[in-house]
């Protein structure tokens, strides 16, 4: 396979979209809901977790697959990566325990760093091999 890397980090957020899609139509057979979110915690964790896994994913595994094609280095490729679909597990686990008021479960908040710093580094490594290749 000529984008491996890329190939598994995207069969994984495939996984993880295909799961949460799941236990989101579970939660709306469950609440009877077919829109919205019927007010309901485990709808509204479950619709978020597969929402938000859909709105980082894909441009995660644009940015790798573009780093692999300009031969960046194999393992700290797959660190980033490894990093990018941890902090997203920990984001969906994190958006199914409970929370206390005006504060989000651990997990969660950790998923969310992780995501913008997998996001960080891949944007800046893309932008420096632009230039630098390319400059």
């Amino acid at each position: 396979m000529t984008l491996p890397i890329t190939a598994l980090t995207a069969a994984i957020c495939a996984i993880m979209l295909l799961a949460t899609a799941i236990a989101t139509v579970a939660a709306r057979f469950r609440t009877q809901a077919s829109f919205g979110d019927a007010d309901d915690q485990g709808l509204i964790s479950s619709s978020r977790s597969h929402g938000n896994l859909a709105e980082h994913a894909p441009l995660f595994v644009i940015l790798i697959g573009l780093l692999e094609m300009a031969n960046a280095s194999h393992w700290p490729l797959t660190a980033l990566a490894v990093l990018f679909l941890g902090a997203r597990a920990a984001h969906i686990i994190g958006l199914h325990q409970p929370q206390g008021p005006g504060k989000p479960p651990k997990l969660r908040a950790l998923g969310v760093v992780g995501t913008w710093i997998a996001y960080a580094a891949a944007i800046g490594w893309t932008l420096f091999l632009v230039v630098t290749v390319n400059g």
